[in-house]
């Protein structure tokens, strides 16, 4: 019974560990993401205005925000999904999918898929997140169907 109550409690922690609410890394300190789109690699932004964690999927998050290419501004919604996490003494790497569906403007509008990486280093003596570091890599792809582009984002 000795041994069996300290494997208990270590389970216990697995099964009710969450994960923090890092909703306001995603809004990448009121800056907009900046990167490519297409085979000309065309500018486009994004900025992410709202992000809240799903209470119930907490590996889960919701956001909003726009995109802006040339002179097309377009609100989105979507989600974040973390698929992994890996942790070293002051290094972290998150791993994870997203997909943000623009409202449908017509032949420029679409929806963004992909994977992201969100990579931090941990200052043990100010005891804060520096060095962050997040890309979005996946597509775009028009509702229509027609058009189906590359792109790379990541923050400044």
């Amino acid at each position: 019974m000795k041994k069996l109550l300290p494997f208990l409690i270590l389970v216990s922690n697995f099964i009710f560990a969450q994960m923090p609410n890092i909703s306001n890394v995603w809004l990448n300190n009121s800056k907009p993401y900046i990167g490519t789109i297409g085979n000309k690699n065309q500018e486009i932004k994004l900025k992410i205005n709202i992000s809240e964690q799903d209470k119930k999927k907490d590996q889960e998050y919701f956001v909003s925000g726009y995109s802006l290419v040339d002179k097309v501004y377009s609100n989105f919604e979507g989600k974040l999904k973390i698929t992994k996490y890996k942790d070293s003494k002051n290094k972290g790497v998150i791993y994870g999918e997203y997909e943000l569906a623009e409202e449908n403007k017509g032949q420029h509008s679409g929806i963004f898929t992909g994977k992201f990486i969100y990579s931090f280093k941990w200052n043990k003596t100010s005891e804060k997140v520096e060095n962050q570091k997040i890309e979005f890599t996946g597509q775009w792809k028009s509702y229509d169907g027609k058009l189906n582009y590359k792109t790379h984002i990541k923050n400044q």
